[in-house]
């Protein structure tokens, strides 16, 4: 088929089709170099949603001890569990409150498993008896009165997770 130029409208439409069909160099650096801005974008806020997690978890975690300890204080605090003079009714340990104790003919847990600390990967808490110091970073070892993350990283809110 001919046009009005003389051209052959056959050879002309095959031609720039095959020009479309590739992608240019430049196209593609461009295309890249979009997609790497954009990923690096996205990075400091995954980081960011991976920190929150963790410390939700952190918070999750602490609460949960904190109110198996106070739960077997409260039983032992009405007779349920025999404990030592100077415990001040606080378990020994938290294996203790995942192994449970003997109420009254039955055992009574207060935890199911000791949950491993976000922030260390492990799950060896720090713990402080009540004759510790509020601050204390070594345990007494008489009872355990308080848990707390052994991390020395900082929350997004700008405190210590070892205060928590």
């Amino acid at each position: 088929m001919v046009d009005r130029t003389g051209i052959k409208t056959g050879i002309l439409r095959r031609s720039l089709r095959c020009r479309e069909m590739g992608v240019t160099l430049t196209e593609l650096i461009i295309v890249v170099t979009i997609l790497a801005i954009l990923a690096t974008a996205a990075v400091p806020a995954v980081k960011f949603e991976v920190k929150r997690t963790k410390e939700s978890q952190l918070r999750a975690d602490l609460w949960e001890m904190r109110r198996a300890i106070d739960m077997y204080k409260d039983v032992a605090d009405l007779g349920g569990i025999k404990t030592k003079a100077d415990s001040n009714n606080y378990p020994p340990d938290l294996q203790t409150l995942v192994d449970g104790v003997d109420v009254k003919d039955k055992k009574m847990r207060f935890l199911r498993a000791i949950p491993i600390d976000p922030m260390t990967g492990n799950a060896d808490w720090g713990l402080r008896s009540n004759q510790d110091e509020a601050d204390s970073d070594s345990f007494g070892g008489q009872n355990v009165f308080d848990v707390y993350s052994k991390s020395q990283g900082t929350g997004l809110d700008g405190t210590k997770y070892n205060t928590w």
